[in-house]
């Protein structure tokens, strides 16, 4: 059975990690501050703050910014549950708007028609790690400043709707020759299993906030915020006398590991040279095959101004019920190849629709969605398995639309 996203782990990171153990931190400690700093340096932005989970760095991002009760947050219909349940969590109102068809990204005009003066944050999705309009989304941000209603200190200083960019699948894409992560406001990174760049566990929040804000300022409080709201962690305590702390804040309980850190300096040291240029490959292998056939709408990875990082690649079908795709993902699996759909739509979801949001609403997402299927991209899938979960494709649609 070809799998769908296996993580890649070899005798670099297991040395690495086994390294770690030994060392006898497996919190907190020197790796996971060495990680944060290369991040910055990779990415370009001004602070980057690693956690166990890019959820709790959305949701972290949006309780600083004091998002609550009577506030809305702009989203896509088309992206993982995580995305509107922090929205949720902190008591807010997710606003969903529909993408666009060529790219599956937020479409910037419906942005601007669905923000009031309860908008406080714009939360767009950098699908399949493909970057979406920041230029655009940025202007909307201070085209709109004179209806934004701060509520807290933070919203005063920024003045306007924070642009909180869900870049859980870029890390490593491009904009304008520009980084994700340093794109807009603060950006949050994944660094799940399946990511292209894995910790086992894990997030990134990478701050880029504008003056007068002090982004190193705002990472040292983060990391109480995260840590209990203790104002001391564990490896400043090691320092002789330096035991005694106070808890400044009812925080929340969110760091990241000097273990998960161990695995994420071995991929982000490779990542450009290795990682990148092996799923390029595979993504270049698959267009060149699906292009080249009229049933088959291939995906945008690479334009002038952007350059995704190859996270997901998501061939639709063309002119297929959702029941077709099905059967044909059906027909995939039978032939040992495991494939995949992303997303099934948040409103779809049996908790938002109870909520009243309606699938109706979001033409262009349900279409894409139904249409779409993920094929395996990982490290070590070879050529001769390319072929394989090729044939297996275009086999099942031979069978299923024959």
């Amino acid at each position: 059975m070809i799998p769908f996203s296996p993580p890649r782990i070899d005798d670099k990171i297991i040395n690495e990690v086994t390294a770690a153990l030994k060392s006898g931190w497996i919190t907190t400690g020197p790796r996971t501050k060495e990680f944060e700093r290369k991040i910055t340096e990779y990415c370009g932005n001004k602070a980057t703050l690693c956690l166990n989970s890019a959820t709790a760095g959305l949701e972290i991002m949006l309780r600083w910014f004091g998002v609550g009760e009577g506030d809305e947050v702009i989203l896509p219909a088309y992206t993982y549950s995580a995305t509107a349940n922090v929205i949720i969590h902190c008591g807010a109102k997710p606003v969903f708007v529909d993408v666009k068809s060529d790219d599956f990204n937020i479409s910037t005009s419906n942005i601007e028609k669905a923000i009031t003066e309860k908008t406080k944050v714009i939360m767009p999705v950098d699908f399949a790690g493909f970057p979406c309009d920041y230029s655009e989304i940025n202007a909307l941000a201070i085209k709109y400043k004179s209806l934004f209603k701060a509520k807290c200190r933070n919203q005063e200083l920024l003045g306007r709707i924070m642009v909180l960019s869900d870049a859980a699948h870029s890390f490593g894409a491009e904009y304008n020759g520009q980084k994700c992560g340093s794109l807009t406001d603060v950006s949050v990174f994944s660094f799940h299993a399946v990511k292209n760049l894995t910790t086992a566990e894990g997030g990134a929040v990478a701050l880029n906030f504008p003056e007068p804000f002090d982004n190193t300022e705002l990472y040292n409080y983060l990391c109480m915020y995260t840590l209990h709201g203790q104002n001391k962690d564990a490896l400043a305590k090691t320092q002789k006398g330096n035991w005694k702390y106070d808890i400044i804040e009812a925080g929340y309980k969110c760091n990241m590991t000097d273990l998960s850190a161990a695995i994420g300096l071995i991929e982000l040291e490779r990542y450009d040279s290795d990682t990148l240029m092996k799923r390029k490959h595979i993504f270049d292998a698959y267009q060149s095959v699906f292009s080249g056939d009229k049933r088959f709408e291939i995906p945008v990875y690479e334009t002038e101004t952007k350059t995704g990082c190859y996270h997901l690649y998501p061939l639709r079908i063309r002119d297929v019920s959702e029941g077709q795709r099905d059967a044909i993902m059906k027909e995939i699996f039978e032939q040992d190849v495991s494939v995949n759909v992303h997303f099934i739509p948040v409103p779809a979801m049996s908790y938002y629709k109870n909520l009243g949001y309606d699938m109706k609403n979001y033409p262009v997402t349900y279409d894409n969605f139904s249409r779409e299927i993920s094929l395996p991209v990982f490290y070590s899938l070879t050529d001769e398995d390319l072929q394989v979960v090729i044939k297996a494709v275009i086999n099942s649609v031979n069978k299923v639309l024959c």
